[in-house]
C-alpha cells in the first residue's frame, strides 16, 4: 500500500509500505493492505511504519528505528485518511 506523511513544512515520506500504525485519539490502530476506508484524528505518539522504508536524507533525523526494524516518526497531532489502498498522514 502507498503511504504519504505530510507536515506543514514538507512531505516527509512517500512510498510503499507493508502496514502503518498510528496514534488515534482513542488509541493506536494499524492499517494493512486493502484496509476499509477511514478518516481519523491523531493524538500524540509515534507513527509506526512497517516494510522496507527508504527515508530521504533531508528528513532522516525526524525518524528513528524501533524494535523489529519498524520505522518511527513522533507526532503531536494530525489526521489520517485511508482510501483506495493509500494512506495519507497529515502530521504536526
Amino acid at each position: 500500500m502507498k503511504l504519504e506523511i505530510v507536515t506543514p513544512e514538507a512531505t516527509l515520506f512517500s512510498g510503499n509500505v507493508t502496514s502503518v500504525a498510528v496514534p488515534g485519539i482513542d488509541g493506536e490502530f494499524q492499517m494493512l493492505d486493502n484496509h476499509a476506508p477511514i478518516v481519523s484524528l491523531l493524538g500524540k505518539g509515534n507513527v509506526k511504519i512497517y516494510g522496507d522504508v527508504k527515508i530521504d536524507k533531508a528528513y532522516a533525523s525526524k525518524f528513528s528505528k524501533g524494535d523489529n526494524g519498524v520505522t518511527l516518526l513522533p507526532i503531536n497531532s494530525g489526521t489520517v485518511e485511508m482510501n483506495n489502498n493509500k494512506v495519507i498522514v497529515l502530521a504536526d
